[in-house]
Parts: structure tokens; C-alpha cells; sequence
């Protein structure tokens, strides 16, 4: 069992930690990163080849390795790759993440279920499983609880930050299908087990306007992608940042998204950056 007991749990669902005393953050985030040639027991060996500790925090978009918990030995290897334990590591589950079950493997490496909240420094995330189905009522509505609890509760953070695999976000306003640019469109996806009905456009993404609206800043970042287009990045009507990118098959425009946050003025700022290219200065 790894790194139990730094937490505390704040409304049964809010994880936080100390703010680091440090004025520049970086954050990495970084999609869709298996390794093709390893029979789905490996990360892309350019991502194993990066110095982690240049940055304050990992964003893992999913699909990690091609079949990330069907052996215990991948996930061990994964851990020695992103450090699964550190409060700063989010990991938000991708079908090749999931598809095996085993999510217990996620539970101990991670010290949390599945989908939680979190808060540091002033920004709060949302780690989503979007792998949850109706199916999965208990789970699924425990879920959406967090975003409901979250949204209608956050005050003193700048950002709130929603990390997940799939594209939910059809009908969005101003946004295009994800199945123009990413891996997944999950049209039928629910965030809760009221209705067919409850999907990311009309239940999940009104609250996020309404934190916006009080002057938190809202991102949602999501890391099925690679195989066609290498980053997605747009606004809606409404002034939420929608993000993403991921890898694929090794391809030299592989691209993931670097986060710089200063502490004191609250700024934060991204970039998508070349994957080839952070070796070189590596």
C-alpha cells in the first residue's frame, strides 16, 4: 500500500493538501501514452524518458498502457513512471485503463477511488471516470455528487480544473463534435442514473458555467487523442476552456500540454508542446 494518510478529507469528497511554498508551478498533462510494441504492459518510452521531477504535478489523460490493470505488474511499472502516490499525480482513467476491472490496482497505488476532488494552491480538480455507466448507479451518482458538491461549494480556489479520457462534450455551444478531432464521442454518456437524459451538456456543463460566473476560471482537459489531431483548444460562448491532446504510435507532432501557475498572482498560464522536443532539452 503507498502514501496513505496525507490527505484530509474535507466533506467526504474534497482531498486537499498543503500549498506548496513555491511561487512558479508547472503541471504536465500528458494523453493517451502507451507504448504500441509492448503487448500493452508499457508507457511510450519518450514519456519514461522525461525528467518528472521538472514539474510540480502530473496530469495523466488515460489509456496509459494498452491494458493498464489486467496485470499487477503494469501498474507497478506505471507507478515507477509517474509516481501514482504523490498528491500532485491525477490520473483520470481511459477505456484501456479500465476495461479490465482490477480498478482495486488504481485504489492502492493511488490512495483514492476512481473519481474524486482535490485541492491545492488554490486550484481545485475534478478527477472524472468517464468508463461509469448506468450500470454502475452507485458509483455513477456518487460521482456526479462530487461535481454537484464541488460546483455549488467552491470559493476560495481561482481554477477549478475537470480532468477526463472520453469527449462528453457534444452540443457544447460553440464546440464541434469530439469525433471531429478526438477518439470518442460519447454521445449516451450519463452523469447520473436519473435519466437518459443526464448527459455532460445539460446537467454537468451548467454548473460549470454557473462557478464561472463567480469569477473561478474552469478548464476541462481531456486526453483521448493522437491518432488524428494531436490538440484540441477552444472557448465556449460561455468562457469555459475546453483542452486536449494525446500521442500516438510514436508520431513526431506528438504534442502534450505544459501548465505554469504562479502562486502570488494566480496566473496560469499553458502551452501544447512537442514531445520529441522536451527530450532534446531534456
Amino acid at each position: 500500500m503507498k502514501h496513505f494518510g496525507y490527505c484530509l478529507v474535507l466533506l467526504s469528497f474534497l482531498i486537499t493538501f498543503p500549498i506548496v511554498a513555491q511561487e512558479q508551478l508547472s503541471f504536465l498533462f500528458v494523453g493517451h501514452c502507451s507504448q504500441i510494441e509492448t503487448a500493452g504492459t508499457q508507457v511510450d518510452y519518450r514519456v519514461r524518458q522525461l525528467n518528472m521531477s521538472a514539474y510540480n504535478g502530473i496530469w495523466i489523460g488515460g489509456d496509459v498502457c494498452g491494458e493498464s490493470m489486467l496485470n499487477y505488474s503494469t501498474i507497478q511499472h506505471i507507478d515507477t513512471v509517474f509516481d501514482l502516490g504523490n498528491p500532485e499525480t491525477h490520473w483520470t482513467l481511459g477505456n484501456h485503463d479500465a476495461r479490465n476491472g482490477n480498478w482495486e490496482f488504481y485504489e492502492e497505488f493511488t490512495g483514492r477511488k476512481t473519481y474524486y476532488a482535490y485541492s491545492s494552491n488554490e486550484i481545485t480538480y475534478i478527477i472524472l471516470n468517464t468508463n461509469l455507466v448506468p450500470t454502475n448507479c452507485n458509483m455513477i451518482n456518487e460521482q456526479y455528487e462530487i461535481i454537484s458538491a464541488v460546483c455549488d461549494t467552491i470559493q476560495q480556489s481561482k481554477y477549478l480544473i475537470l480532468l477526463m479520457h472520453h469527449g462528453l462534450w457534444r452540443d457544447i455551444p460553440d464546440l464541434p463534435p469530439p469525433a471531429t478531432y478526438a477518439h470518442s464521442d460519447l454521445i449516451y454518456w450519463n452523469a447520473n442514473c436519473d435519466s437518459v437524459n443526464t448527459n455532460f451538456v445539460n446537467i454537468v456543463y451548467p454548473k460549470l458555467v454557473e462557478v464561472k460566473q463567480r469569477g473561478i476560471d474552469v478548464f476541462c482537459v481531456m486526453g483521448d487523442m493522437g491518432a488524428s489531431k494531436k490538440k484540441f483548444e477552444m472557448d465556449s460562448v460561455d468562457g469555459i476552456h475546453f483542452l486536449g491532446c494525446g500521442l500516438n504510435e510514436n508520431h513526431p507532432d506528438d504534442l502534450v500540454l505544459i501548465f505554469n501557475y504562479n502562486t502570488v498572482s494566480h496566473e496560469l498560464n499553458y502551452n501544447f508542446h512537442n514531445l520529441d522536443s522536451l527530450l532534446i532539452n531534456n
